[in-house]
C-alpha cells in the first residue's frame, strides 16, 4: 500500500493491495489491476519477492510436512515406507532446504538467461529491459505464479517457441514436486525402482498434458479468436502451452475469454487437478486424482485391493484422496454460489474464476476486476484455502489416523 509501490499518484487501496499480495504469496497470478501499468518497479519487485518466498515455502513446507507424517507412523510402517520409497529421512531437513534452494536458483537463472538473450536478440529489447523481463518471467514460471511484466501476459510471443518453451519447462519442473525431483536425481535411470508417488505423478502429468493439448487443438483449431490464424506449428505450440498453463502456470498465449465453451470446460478439470504434490503448482494434485482413478478401476474389476504399479494403495490414502476431492468440490460450490449472489456475471465465468483461484492457477476470462469487493474477497479466501488447504487437510488426516479397540457391526446401504 506504500505510494512508492504504485506508478501513478496516491497509494493502492487496501483491497487491491491485499488481493495482489495474496495472489503473489499463494503463487496464483490473478490480478485486479494491470501489473506493469498500475505497479511501479518497486511494487513489481515486492510482488516478485512474495511469489518467490511463497513458492520456496510451499516446496519446503509441504515436503517437511510429508516427512513429519512419515515420522509419526508406526515403526513397521515407517520401515516399509523407507524401503519402498528410498526417499528422504526426517534428519534430512537441512539437505531438503539446500536442494530446493539449489534447484530453484539453477532453473530460474538458466531460464532467465535464455529468455534474456531471446528478448534482446530476437525482439530488440535493450539489455536492461531484457534482463528484467527475462528474470521476472523465469521466476514467475518456476513458481507457477503467472505474474507478467507485459499487460497481455505472453500473448505477444504466441508464435515464439524460444520464449514459450523455456517458460513451460520452468513451470513443469517447479510444479512436478520436490519429492519427484529428489527421486529422479537419486535414481535417474532406474525407473523400476521409483516409488508409486513418482510413477503416478509422471504418468498423470504426461497424460493430462498430452490429453489437454489434443483437446485444445481439436476445439480451437478453427477458432479465429485463438488458434485459428496460426499455422499448424503455431497451433500445436499454443495448444501445448495452454495445457501446461492450466496445470497452475497461469500465463496465457491466447485470449482465454475467447475460447470455445468446450475448451473452457476442459480447462475446468485440468485446473482443478493441478500439478504434483510438494511443488509450486496448485489443485487437488495429480496423485490425488490418480488414486481415485485406481479406486474406480479396482471397483469396476471387482478387485478386493486397490493396486498401482505392482503395489497396494492403503485404505487410509484412498480415504484421504476422497476427502480432499469432496472438500474441494464443496468449497468451490459454496464459493460459486456466493459469487453468483454478489455479482451479475454468468455461471461459466464465475465458476472459471473460482476454480482458477482455488487451484492457484491464475488464468482468467478477463472478468476478475469486474467482481465487486465482496466477490474479490471471496477469491482472496479461495486462493488462501487452495494454497494451504489441501496440504494441511492431507497432513491432518494422516496425523489423526488411529486404531480403535473395537469395530461396529457391518451393514451395507444401497448405493446407486
Amino acid at each position: 500500500m506504500l505510494p512508492v509501490s504504485r506508478s501513478g499518484e496516491g497509494a493502492a487501496s487496501f483491497l487491491t493491495a491485499l488481493f495482489t499480495a495474496t495472489s503473489a504469496v499463494c503463487v496464483t497470478g490473478l490480478i485486479v489491476v494491470d501489473t506493469p501499468v498500475y505497479w511501479s518497479v518497486f511494487g513489481q519487485v515486492v510482488i516478485l519477492v512474495l511469489f518467490q518466498v511463497g513458492g520456496f515455502g510451499i516446496m519446503t513446507g509441504a515436503t517437511l510436512l510429508g516427512l513429519l507424517v512419515s515420522r509419526r507412523l508406526q515403526l513397521s510402517t515407517r520401515l516399509l515406507a523407507q524401503a519402498e520409497t528410498r526417499g528422504l529421512a526426517l534428519g534430512d531437513i537441512a539437505a531438503v532446504l539446500r536442494l530446493v534452494l539449489l534447484v530453484t536458483i539453477t532453473v530460474e537463472l538458466a531460464v532467465a538467461a535464455i529468455l534474456t538473450l531471446r528478448l534482446r536478440l530476437g525482439h530488440g529489447q535493450g539489455w536492461g529491459e531484457a534482463v528484467w523481463n527475462g528474470l521476472y518471467h523465469a521466476m514467475s514460471a518456476f513458481n507457477n505464479a503467472g505474474f507478467s511484466t507485459f499487460s497481455d501476459s505472453v500473448m505477444g510471443f504466441a508464435l515464439d517457441p524460444l520464449i514459450l518453451a523455456p517458460i513451460m519447462i520452468a513451470a513443469s519442473i517447479g510444479g512436478i514436486g520436490f519429492p519427484v525431483l529428489h527421486e529422479l536425481r537419486q535414481m535417474p535411470r532406474q525407473a523400476a525402482r521409483w516409488s508409486v508417488h513418482t510413477k503416478a505423478t509422471l504418468l498423470g502429468s504426461a497424460v493430462l498434458l498430452l490429453g489437454g493439448a489434443v483437446a485444445v487443438l481439436a476445439y480451437e483449431w478453427g477458432n479465429p479468436s485463438t488458434l485459428g490464424p496460426f499455422d499448424p506449428a503455431g497451433k500445436l505450440l499454443g495448444a501445448v502451452f495452454h495445457s501446461v498453463a492450466t496445470r497452475s502456470m497461469g500465463f496465457n498465449a491466447v485470449d482465454v475469454g475467447q475460447m470455445r465453451p468446450e475448451t473452457i470446460s476442459i480447462t475446468y478439470g485440468l485446473m482443478l487437478i493441478g500439478g504434483g504434490s510438494a511443488g509450486t503448482a496448485g489443485g487437488i494434485k495429480v496423485t490425488t486424482f490418480l488414486v481415485l482413478c485406481f479406486v474406480v478401476w479396482a471397483e469396476i474389476r471387482g478387485e478386493p485391493d486397490v493396486t498401482a504399479f505392482g503395489r497396494r494403495i492403503p485404505r487410509g490414502v484412498q480415504r484421504q484422496a476422497l476427502t480432499v476431492l469432496l472438500l474441494a468440490v464443496g468449497t468451490l460450490a459454496i464459493a460459486t454460489l456466493v459469487l453468483l449472489s454478489v455479482s451479475t456475471l454468468p455461471l461459466e465465468v464465475v465458476l472459471f474464476e473460482a476454480i482458477s483461484a482455488f487451484a492457484t492457477v491464475g488464468l482468467s476470462t478477463g472478468f476478475t476486476d469486474d467482481l465487486p469487493p465482496a466477490g474479490q474477497t471471496v477469491l482472496i479466501v479461495l486462493m488462501f484455502l487452495g494454497r494451504v488447504g489441501t496440504i494441511t487437510v492431507a497432513t491432518g488426516l494422516a496425523l489423526r489416523s488411529r486404531q480403535r479397540p473395537y469395530r461396529y457391526p457391518e451393514e451395507r446401504p444401497i448405493v446407486g
